[in-house]
C-alpha cells in the first residue's frame, strides 16, 4: 500500500477542516457584527453567545493547525516498528498512526487514522510485525507495518 497517497488524504483533510473552521469563524464574526445596534441590552445576550461560538470554533481551528503541523512532519517511508507515521494492520483492522481524522477510505480500503496520544496508538508503540497486544480485553496480533 503506498503510504504517500495515505498521507496526502490525511493532509487534504485536515487542510478542508481548517478551510471550514475559518469560514465559519468569518461568517459568525459577520453575524456578530450585524448584531450591533442600538435597540439595547436585549441583543447582548446573543452577542455573547455568538462570541462563545466563535471562541469554540477558534479552538477548533487551533487543534486543526496542530493536527496539520503533526503531519507535516511525518514521511511515507516504510517502518518496521510501530510508531508516529505508521501503517499498521492487526487482525481487528487498518491503523495509520499521524493525526486522528476518523475514518478514511484509499485505494478502496478502510484505514481508522489515529493520534500517536490515542490509547490504541501509545499501546502499540514500538511493537513489531507479530507481536500482540490487548486493549480493553481485546487482542490483537500486528500481521504488517508499513
Amino acid at each position: 500500500m503506498d503510504k504517500s497517497i495515505i498521507l496526502d488524504t490525511v493532509k487534504n483533510k485536515i487542510s478542508e477542516k481548517i478551510r471550514n473552521f475559518e469560514s465559519l469563524i468569518t461568517e459568525t464574526r459577520a453575524s456578530n457584527n450585524d448584531t450591533k445596534s442600538s435597540m439595547g441590552d436585549k441583543y447582548e445576550t446573543g452577542r455573547e453567545m455568538l462570541q462563545q461560538e466563535i471562541n469554540n470554533l477558534q479552538r477548533q481551528l487551533n487543534e486543526a493547525l496542530h493536527q496539520q503541523a503533526i503531519i507535516q512532519k511525518i514521511s511515507p517511508e516504510s517502518s518496521e516498528k510501530v510508531q508516529n507515521g505508521a501503517l499498521v494492520k492487526t487482525n481487528k483492522g487498518l491503523f495509520y498512526i499521524s493525526a486522528s481524522v476518523g475514518e478514511i477510505v484509499v485505494e478502496n480500503t478502510k484505514i481508522m487514522t489515529i493520534s500517536d496520544e490515542a490509547p490504541l496508538a501509545k499501546v502499540m508503540m514500538g511493537l513489531r510485525t507479530g507481536q500482540t497486544f490487548a486493549i480493553n480485553t481485546l487482542e490483537q496480533t500486528i500481521e504488517n507495518i508499513w
